[in-house]
């Protein structure tokens, strides 16, 4: 039957390239979404944003009566609002980190209790390369991403005994809708950047994921995995 796993922001993006490859390995997927509900119908797509604590207990709820306890947790519900620090008013720093950070806290806090009570669980947390390396504009971003550190590996200290491991990936620039306003001009300047010589592919992100939730990744906890290329080699 494979296992119950919970992607959040998972109809688009790196999100659904996740919940696609947890689904493709035989596991029972539940995705959250903020509106546009996933193009795939074997993904079961539950309407929550993680700023309100009521509908995370509402999608856990479904997840739960559809799938089964929650052993998979993946934390990839984020946006971003970019505006140079002279510029950015609190608001942009309070949405940012209230949808990035705090939204990971309840989601991860939420998943815990039946990971606790069934003995095993695995909780990846999707940052990004922007928490180790900072980007012009990215204030706000950059904390929210960064905060995943310390959260996971907090996490990983409280509930390693317990066979619940807590990680952290990093990707790179991937290019995807949250991402594509972004000028010609821009990108190259990023690319010329990259080891690797090229961007990466949502696919290459989600099975990093796929790995870090498996049984053979069981002794890795609390660590950073770059997804990146290269590009923040160093830091």
């Amino acid at each position: 039957m494979g296992r119950s796993v919970l992607v959040t922001g998972g109809n688009r993006g790196i999100g659904l390239a996740v919940a696609r490859a947890f689904r493709d390995r035989g596991d029972r997927v539940t995705v959250t979404c903020r509106r546009s509900a996933p193009p795939d119908d074997d993904l079961l797509a539950v309407e929550c944003d993680v700023t309100v604590p009521d509908q995370v207990e509402a999608a856990f709820t479904r997840a739960e009566e559809a799938h089964g306890p929650v052993e998979v947790l993946v934390s990839n519900a984020g946006i971003i609002d970019d505006v140079l620090l002279l510029r950015m008013r609190e608001e942009h720093f309070s949405r940012v980190v209230e949808t990035n950070l705090t939204g990971t806290y309840r989601v991860a806090r939420r998943a815990v209790r039946s990971m606790v009570r069934g003995g095993w669980g695995r909780i990846v947390l999707i940052s990004s390369v922007a928490a180790v390396r900072g980007a012009p504009g990215q204030v706000n971003y950059a904390a929210s991403k960064a905060g995943m550190t310390g959260m996971a590996r907090a996490m990983a200290r409280e509930l390693g005994s317990r066979a619940i491991t807590a990680n952290v990936v990093l990707p790179g620039f991937i290019p995807t809708d949250i991402n594509a306003g972004l000028s010609e001009e821009f990108r190259a300047q990023v690319l010329a950047q990259i080891p690797a010589g090229r961007f990466g592919d949502p696919a290459e992100v989600a099975a990093t994921v796929a790995f870090l939730a498996s049984d053979e990744a069981a002794y890795i906890t609390g660590a950073l995995i770059p997804v990146d290329g290269g590009l923040g080699m160093g830091h």
